[in-house]
């Protein structure tokens, strides 16, 4: 965890409730100096953790509002320091008079992120549960929420903590040894260090398995459908979303833009692009979609590539200036024209082996198997035991950490000397370490809190 200290801090302050009119609005204090401004603005002393009903007053003596003052001392409290709410009316004038009243009493308007980052370096929160907070507030169905919740309630740094105590006994084996560097390693010690970096690795591969759902139930996929027009791209985006979010019809080039949709897939996130029919044009508008659908192809994690089932599948060329970066499925429409059933099969085409699925984007049929074709690409499973949040910055550090591992037990194999060994164990450590931010650099926190909102 990064040093910090609460004498290092100032007091902070912000509206901690959404924007906008509300029957209730809340300011949020931290800091060494909350007793005095309690005190000058409901003129007594506040009882730790009891609501006190009484009047704010400015500096002139006015009632600002009538609410309610609650105190919650350090270490007790959110951010580790001393604590005070006020809940004043939600009028977005009041709660404005109410800030600038504490702020002229010596506190500051808290940066994004700053209360939750105090509590991270009180020792309150790990990092994972910092980033969950953030998770839980910008949840947008029941499984983000649920799973932000359980990294909140520490899932993720027990499972952590768990790793770095296996990681911290192999050490002690090998470092021990470097005590007495005229003597070598026992048969038996060699033996014990090895099963262990085998058994470590193995809960790393289990933990980056439940990450890794984790991160999708939090950043979701995304879809880019391309294909020549009037392929039914667009009907396909419509089925996709349930909804009309692009303009069908029967006229070439009718989707020159992209058109965006977001669902959720059992859970997870989808995010559903409808693209410019890809053809030779000489209409500059359409030269710009095209060029744009096969911008988006680039950053895709799946391209649904459409073509008319009677017209055949698209020419290799077209294909190729995608296959290099992503996965593709082509997409084979208009089976109720042909009186044919879905069906999903792989085909060897434009040099690749790839999945084929024949749907009927007008009437839906195949829709099901598309989605769990989707499902499947993307590795997500509905129910993981033990599944928490996660981001793709926990993926890499477990990649990282499972490389030293693997490393590790090379050097063992081969006889390097104790020291490599150790090295390899103790860089494991540190990648691991970054995780719950008991290593953590400032542009990587100043990257995660800024994220925040003011008042959290």
């Amino acid at each position: 965890m990064q040093s910090a200290t609460k004498a290092q801090f100032d007091t902070i302050a912000a509206v901690a409730t959404a924007p906008g009119r509300g029957g209730i609005g809340v300011i949020r204090i931290s800091g060494s100096i909350v007793k005095l401004i309690g005190k000058s603005i409901l003129q007594r002393s506040l009882p730790p953790r009891q609501a006190i009903l009484g009047n704010f007053l400015d500096d002139s003596g006015e009632t600002i509002d009538q609410g309610i003052g609650l105190f919650f001392p350090s270490p007790a409290s959110y951010t580790g320091e001393d604590v005070l709410e006020l809940q004043a009316h939600g009028s977005p004038v009041v709660l404005d008079l109410l800030l600038k009243r504490v702020i002229s009493l010596g506190a500051r308007l808290a940066c994004p992120g700053e209360f939750t980052e105090r509590a991270f370096h009180n020792g309150k929160l790990d990092l994972t549960q910092a980033e969950a907070v953030a998770d839980l507030i910008a949840s947008n169905n029941q499984m983000q929420a649920k799973l932000a919740r359980r990294t909140l309630q520490g899932a993720f740094a027990s499972s952590v903590s768990d790793l770095q105590a296996l990681l911290t006994r192999q050490r002690v084996l090998i470092e021990a040894g470097l005590d007495f560097s005229d003597e070598d390693l026992e048969p038996t010690d060699i033996e014990a260090v090895d099963k262990g970096i085998v058994s470590i690795i193995q809960r790393i591969d289990q933990l980056s398995h439940v990450a890794s759902q984790g991160e999708r139930v939090r950043d979701g996929m995304t879809v880019v459908i391309v294909g020549p027009p009037n392929s039914g791209k667009s009907s396909l985006l419509n089925q996709i979303s349930g909804q009309q979010s692009a303009i069908v019809t029967p006229i070439a080039g009718t989707t020159r833009d992209l058109v965006r949709a977001d669902i959720q897939l059992d859970g997870m996130p989808l995010h559903v692009i409808d693209t410019a029919g890809i053809r030779n044009s000489c209409d500059f508008i359409e030269q710009e979609g095209i060029r744009r659908a096969l911008e988006e192809t680039q950053i895709a994690d799946l391209v649904l590539w459409v073509y008319d089932g009677m017209l055949g599948r698209p020419e290799a060329v077209d294909l190729q200036r995608i296959l290099a970066t992503t996965a593709i499925t082509l997409v084979r429409n208009k089976i109720d024209l042909l009186a044919e059933q879905p069906n999903v099969q792989e085909v060897r085409h434009s040099g690749a082996l790839m999945h084929e699925l024949s749907i009927s984007a007008k009437t839906g049929l195949g829709l099901g198997q598309l989605k769990e074709h989707i499902k499947k690409c993307s590795g997500y499973e509905m129910m993981v035991e033990g599944a928490f949040m996660a981001r793709r910055r926990h993926l890499v550090c477990l990649e990282q950490t499972r490389n030293y591992l693997v490393a590790a037990k090379k050097s063992l194999s081969v006889g390097e000397p104790a020291e490599i060994l150790a090295e390899d164990l103790r860089e494991a450590q540190m990648a691991l370490s970054r995780i719950t931010g008991d290593v953590s650099s400032d542009d990587l926190l100043g990257e995660i809190f800024s994220s925040f909102c003011i008042g959290k």
